[in-house]
C-alpha cells in the first residue's frame, strides 16, 4: 500500500493505473502537436487576448473562437484573419511551439548571456524605503514650518488687538 499526499493510502494496482494514464495523458498531448487550434488558444493567451477580444475584431461570437480553438485544422483563409488580429503571420501560428518562445524569451529578456545585445539594468540604485522616509521627514519639516508661520500670525493678531 502506498499513501497519498492527502492521507489516503491505495495498492500497487492503483499506483499502475495511475502510472498508465499519466503515460497515456502524455502520450496523447505531445503526440497533437501540430494542433492549429491550441496553438491560437496559446498564442492568444500570450498576447493577454480574450475570446471576446478576438470574436469582436472578426465579427463572430465567442463560441466561435472556442470550437476554432478546440479543432485541429482551421481554414486557410479564417487562420490569415485570425493571424491578423493576434498580430503574427498564419506560418507562425502553423509553426508556434511553445517550448520555442519560451526559450526565445529566456534567451533575449532574462538577463542572459546568450543575448548579445545591450543588456538593460532592472535593477534599483537606490532604497525606495530610504527615499520614502526621507519624503516623510521632508514633510514633517514643512508641517512644523508651516505651524511656526501659523503661530506667528496669532501672535501679531494677538498683539493689534
Amino acid at each position: 500500500m502506498y499513501l497519498t499526499r492527502y492521507g489516503e493510502y491505495f495498492t500497487s494496482e492503483w499506483k499502475a493505473v495511475a502510472t498508465l494514464f499519466a503515460i497515456f495523458a502524455y502520450m496523447s498531448t505531445s503526440t497533437k502537436s501540430n494542433h492549429i487550434g491550441r496553438k491560437i488558444s496559446r498564442i492568444r493567451e500570450l498576447r493577454g487576448l480574450k475570446q471576446d477580444a478576438v470574436a469582436f475584431e472578426l465579427g463572430l461570437s465567442q463560441q466561435t473562437i472556442s470550437r476554432i480553438e478546440q479543432s485541429e485544422t482551421v481554414e486557410e483563409e479564417m487562420l490569415e484573419k485570425i493571424a491578423k488580429v493576434l498580430g503574427v503571420s498564419a506560418e507562425g501560428i502553423k509553426n508556434f511551439s511553445e517550448e520555442a518562445a519560451i526559450n526565445n524569451i529566456q534567451n533575449n529578456y532574462d538577463n542572459s548571456v546568450v543575448n548579445a545585445g545591450p543588456t538593460l539594468n532592472y535593477q534599483c540604485t537606490f532604497n525606495p524605503i530610504d527615499k520614502w522616509l526621507e519624503a516623510i521627514e521632508e514633510n514633517k519639516k514643512l508641517y512644523e514650518r508651516l505651524l511656526e508661520s501659523e503661530r506667528e500670525k496669532v501672535e501679531l493678531l494677538k498683539n493689534r488687538a
